[in-house]
């Protein structure tokens, strides 16, 4: 029996949340009981969380219902779990899809981001006893990527979560927690673009002109935007893209457009749709010799790569990128902190704010191409 007072102890809680009971049916607002947390989780009361492609390519096709997504996302500790040390009531967290237990292989290495404690959670659980924290009239409802954030209140592994600066608005770094860190990070980190490079993005979302600002900030000399939404390219130009490419208004392969106007090919190339034959489009739009194409999107359907033998026999390099190459708890305070400073763009990323209830109209406006970020604004 725990020395501690049963006042001390966190209860179970009851709170809205939007549940998906089908694939690609609306969410529905739901009471929720939300657990205590359990040894090394906290309690969060989410504040703000922003809808990811990610998220809406779960909602369409996975199986694992019913489901509480939502990933992106900032909010304030409510309770802490036993042997938590690091958190306390009151901490301002962002949440993150892919945790650092600081221990294992990948954590203590600098090469890898791929903690193999808290990596990505694929089926819908807790990644410390495989059971769930929420459900509705006693029946369990399933987490996503272990943060589930489209509730007023989530638990999460204390590895999954980043202290973060109370100073900085939650209503804006919550991007920092997915999409805008990974488009950065794909640049940084693992491109590593150096200056007066030419580079070309397929995709312009929110990852797509993350890589954009990326490659503006390193120095980049040309920055080719490629997407079949001209409407784009106004907002894109905000971010560094200097030559845009619809691949529609051309009676050729767009690689060979790429190659035309870059000189031969790109120094770096970006897939940011989740299209792996883009992926192959992207390969040969690059240079050779030392051509490098990072791959970020998440496809929905077609998950193999295919391509030439002789794209690798000229030089070039495929490579993966996951949250960008971040370690979340070590590197993310140093991104906002940036974001703080000036010194990166987050806020023009936003092009809608709606609250909490109006969470399908944010799932319509990305399917149909009209946002980049929509911020879900929690109750007060």
């Amino acid at each position: 029996m725990s020395s501690s007072s049963s006042i001390d102890q966190p209860n179970v809680i009851t709170c809205k949340a939007m549940v998906a009971w089908e694939a690609g049916k609306d969410l529905v607002m739901e009471e929720v009981e939300v657990s205590p947390p359990q040894p090394q989780e906290i309690r969060v009361k989410v504040i703000c969380t922003s809808l990811c492609r990610t998220d809406i390519t779960a909602w369409e096709s996975q199986a694992i219902f019913p489901r509480i997504f939502g990933h992106e996302a900032s909010g304030i500790v409510e309770s802490v779990g036993e042997g938590v040390t690091e958190f306390v009531k009151g901490d301002h967290v962002l949440t993150v899809f892919t945790g650092e237990c600081k221990t294992c292989k990948h954590c203590e290495s600098k090469k890898s981001n791929m903690c193999q404690v808290l990596g990505l959670e694929r089926r819908g659980v807790m990644h410390s006893d495989q059971g769930t924290r929420f459900s509705v009239k006693g029946k369990p409802v399933f987490h996503y990527c272990a943060v589930s954030s489209f509730s007023e209140y989530t638990v999460v592994h204390s590895g999954c979560a980043v202290k973060v600066s109370q100073q900085a608005p939650l209503e804006k770094i919550c991007l920092l927690s997915c999409g805008v860190a990974a488009g950065l990070g794909a640049a940084w980190n693992v491109a590593d673009i150096s200056k007066g490079s030419i580079v070309v993005i397929f995709g312009l979302g929110t990852v797509g002109l993350a890589v954009a600002q990326g490659a503006k900030l390193r120095g980049a000399s040309q920055i080719i935007g490629v997407d079949i939404n001209p409407e784009k390219y106004e907002k894109a130009k905000c971010f560094g893209v200097t030559d845009f490419l619809n691949p529609n208004e051309y009676n050729e392969p767009i690689q060979q457009v790429i190659k035309r106007i870059s000189g031969g090919g790109a120094d770096y190339s970006f897939e940011c749709i989740g299209n792996t034959g883009m992926v192959t489009t992207a390969l040969q739009s690059c240079c050779d010799g030392w051509g490098l194409t990072v791959t970020l999107g998440v496809p929905k359907t077609n998950p193999e790569i295919a391509s030439h033998y002789s794209a690798f026999l000229s030089g070039k390099t495929l490579k993966g990128s996951l949250f960008g190459g971040w370690k979340p708890k070590s590197d993310l305070p140093s991104l906002v902190n940036k974001y703080m400073n000036r010194e990166i763009q987050v806020d023009e990323f936003i092009t809608h704010n709606l609250p909490f209830e109006d969470i399908n109209k944010a799932f319509t406006l990305m399917r149909e191409g009209k946002c980049l970020r929509c911020v879900i604004h929690m109750p007060n």
